[in-house]
């Protein structure tokens, strides 16, 4: 099973790429949180054997251009190493942190996945881009604007999604689907492949035209403090209740959410029993982790994304990426 795994930011992303590599990752992703998503990449293309992922850059804000150029740029960086990983976040984080437009993210995301793809083959063949959506439009591409040392071709596109409207849509259209790592066994082979199948089945595809990757949360050790103060934060917005109904633990969701609209973060964790931490993340010693991690995506993927409340030593990851191999 392929491994991949968060570097956290620019500082020491290079010696940070260079370690988990030698500790047997596959590959390095990044996420949009404190620091931007694609900085800490273009510095650890330089380490070579190494996969590179944004998982995620959120899409909204960005143009389709913008998104193109940095896609292209890295791909080249990495020689035909890099993918595009998108996601759409929430309304909330969308209008009132990005103070960009939300509405109907399940068609809008579909089109932007189109406007890049006609942007790539435009740069890829010369043909003139004529992409007119209800959302994105670029009538415009002149050779002075055209990347022209780019042998590797486009990087595959994927999307994170969680709801079935969604995950069926990146089905249908994407090159890959990023399961969220707020989710469970149950959840993911119940409803997020359900949703897969009738996304390939719509899109004349099969499971061989999609990258299945799922994302879980591993704890390390004992201690699972962070732990279930990340689960807690995942677990108070709506969005996400979801996998908790799938267990019987939706009232849990609005519980979280109250604490969390009163700044009572401090407090969520507590409410993260070791029955949804268990099943939610993958908890315990290396081989523990291993076992939670196979008997999770057995079936459906032979690549993963290690998620990280916070860096797991590396030599504690060879010891997962070792046991992942067995």
């Amino acid at each position: 099973m392929k491994v991949m795994t968060a570097l956290f930011g620019p500082v020491g992303a290079i010696e940070r790429a260079e370690a988990l590599r030698d500790a047997g990752a596959s590959g390095v992703f990044t996420f949009e949180g404190p620091h931007d998503v694609f900085t800490p990449l273009t510095l650890a293309s330089t380490v070579g054997g190494l996969d590179l992922m944004t998982n995620v850059a959120i899409a909204f804000p960005r143009n389709p251009i913008h998104l193109a150029h940095q896609a292209i740029d890295h791909q080249i960086l990495t020689q035909g190493r890099f993918t595009l990983g998108l996601g759409t976040q929430i309304r909330t984080q969308i209008e009132k942190r990005f103070g960009a437009e939300f509405d109907r993210p399940v068609v809008r995301m579909t089109e932007l996945v189109a406007a890049l793809r006609a942007i790539f083959t435009t740069w890829s063949t010369g043909e003139r881009l004529d992409f007119r959506g209800e959302y994105y439009r670029h009538t415009l591409m002149t050779p002075t604007f055209t990347p022209r040392d780019n042998p590797y071709g486009p990087p595959p596109i994927y999307v994170g999604a969680l709801g079935p409207r969604l995950t069926k849509a990146t089905a249908q259209h994407a090159d890959g689907l990023l399961v969220m790592p707020f989710g469970n066994k149950k959840f993911l082979h119940e409803v997020t492949m359900t949703a897969v199948d009738e996304g390939l089945a719509a899109g004349g595809r099969t499971r061989a035209d999609l990258a299945i990757v799922p994302e879980i949360i591993v704890s390390v050790g004992e201690d699972h403090t962070a732990t279930r103060q990340l689960l807690a934060f995942y677990g108070s917005t709506p969005a996400y209740r979801p996998v908790l109904d799938i267990h019987g633990w939706g009232d849990l969701q609005p519980e979280l959410n109250a604490l969390s609209k009163q700044g009572r973060w401090s407090e969520m964790g507590a409410l993260i029993d070791d029955d949804v931490l268990h099943t939610i993340a993958a908890c315990g010693t290396p081989a523990q982790v291993a076992a939670h991690i196979r008997d999770r995506v057995d079936g459906i993927s032979d690549r993963i994304c290690i998620y990280q409340p916070g860096p797991i030593e590396t030599e504690l990851l060879a010891q997962i990426v070792d046991e992942l191999r067995t």
